[in-house]
């Protein structure tokens, strides 16, 4: 089927532009979902995939809709990775980082540190009575766990930070159908002498682990340890500024949570569902496939919208209202299914609900600013900021 049938075919798709998937996307999708679930949009030049049904499908049929393609974006800036490939090379890359972000491990290493640390966080804002939680808490977060899980603690947050902005910078540029740019290969260099220098001098640390288990090329540990930290802090700031927005903006679920603090956890995963933090992810069809009324080419970009499937009512009841004791919550897709399942996912977890309690600890009263704006973005989603306050309400 040519692009001018696939339009005749899929008129909902037809009309979706950009800017309909990078704001306000719920209403959109919703529309998709009940017209066409698996649609043609000429705007992305693929499928977008919003049931949650059709969704698991393509997740977890790697050898029908693959990652391992040259249009992949991420493997154009760093290389190829667990990211970036499938089946056997998949494991391979994937394997030797696995160990260290099992649950027990997990909850060992960081537990105790991260609640200690999202504290600190807040610590200097206390007696001003408002911050933005982003950039004071969600942010320098993501930045402080992954450092440490990858033992690059010697580097400048900031400094990481930097890295990390221009990763991004590179991979939209490249979805953009730009190329690489000097000051992301500049970056890329910079870590990748930093990673080296990890594995040389920290023995007993991850990195020098993997290096010494003799798996991967110096080249692959350097790209896999690249999409490990793109990873953890793109998604994990934005899965915490995510989670404090939903709950603080819903001042009942917010009272419901601190009344029964055993429903952080819950909060969390309701709200990965409400709005992941990552809300697209790509595939490539390897044959010829029929997805619903949907048939599928060889070489076809197939993109699954997390956030359309998250929301899909056949299996979540009112599932634009935010409910921390929604009794299906767990079925969200934000960490996705199949080989491809996020290697952080406990990591991320523990990291967004020692900043809620910390909040809930620290922050007597706290409300979201009246120029709150909510979540944007095409392939990943968060608030542009989370202004709060907290103490006696100045009205």
């Amino acid at each position: 089927m040519d692009p001018v049938d696939r339009t005749a075919r899929f008129p909902v798709g037809a009309v979706v532009t950009l800017e309909a998937l990078t704001g306000d996307v719920h209403p959109c999708l919703a529309r998709l979902r009940t017209a066409e679930p698996v649609s043609w949009l000429p705007a992305i030049g693929g499928w977008l995939v919003t049931g949650r049904d059709p969704a698991l499908a393509v997740l977890r049929d790697a050898d029908s809709f693959t990652v391992d393609d040259p249009r992949f974006s991420t493997a154009r800036v760093v290389g190829p990775s667990m990211l970036s490939t499938d089946g056997a090379d998949h494991a391979r890359h994937r394997t030797p980082f696995a160990g260290a972000f099992k649950h027990a491990v997990v909850m060992d290493g960081f537990e105790a540190w991260t609640a200690i640390e999202a504290r600190r966080l807040l610590a200097g804002h206390l007696a001003v009575g408002r911050c933005d939680l982003r950039p004071a808490l969600a942010a320098p977060l993501a930045v402080g766990v992954i450092a440490r899980a990858l033992n690059l603690e010697e580097a400048d947050p900031d400094r990481v930070l930097g890295w990390y902005r221009a990763i991004v910078a590179g991979v939209e540029g490249v979805n953009a159908g730009r190329e690489v740019g000097d000051g992301t290969r500049r970056a890329v260099a910079d870590l990748r002498r930093a990673v080296d220098r990890t594995v040389r001098d920290s023995a007993g640390s991850l990195l020098a682990e993997v290096a010494e288990e003799g798996s991967l090329t110096a080249d692959e540990l350097f790209s896999n340890t690249a999409v490990l930290m793109f990873g953890a802090i793109e998604t994990s700031e934005g899965m915490t500024a995510n989670a404090l927005a939903h709950l603080i903006g819903d001042p009942s679920q917010l009272a419901a949570v601190a009344n029964d603090r055993s429903l952080v956890p819950d909060a969390v995963e309701e709200s990965l569902r409400m709005e992941p933090a990552a809300t697209l992810v790509d595939r490539y069809a390897t044959r010829e496939v029929d997805l619903l009324e949907a048939r599928i080419g060889v070489g076809d970009l197939v993109t699954v919208s997390l956030a359309g499937a998250n929301r899909d009512p056949v299996v979540f009841n009112d599932p634009d209202r935010f409910d921390v004791r929604r009794p299906n919550l767990h079925l969200q897709l934000a960490f996705v299914k199949g080989p491809h399942v996020c290697l952080g996912l406990h990591l991320a977890r523990l990291q967004t609900i020692a900043a809620v309690d910390a909040v809930l600890d620290l922050l007597p009263g706290v409300r979201l600013d009246d120029d709150f704006e909510p979540a944007r973005g095409l392939v990943f989603r968060k608030p542009a900021a989370v202004p709060v306050a907290w103490g006696p309400s100045e009205g």
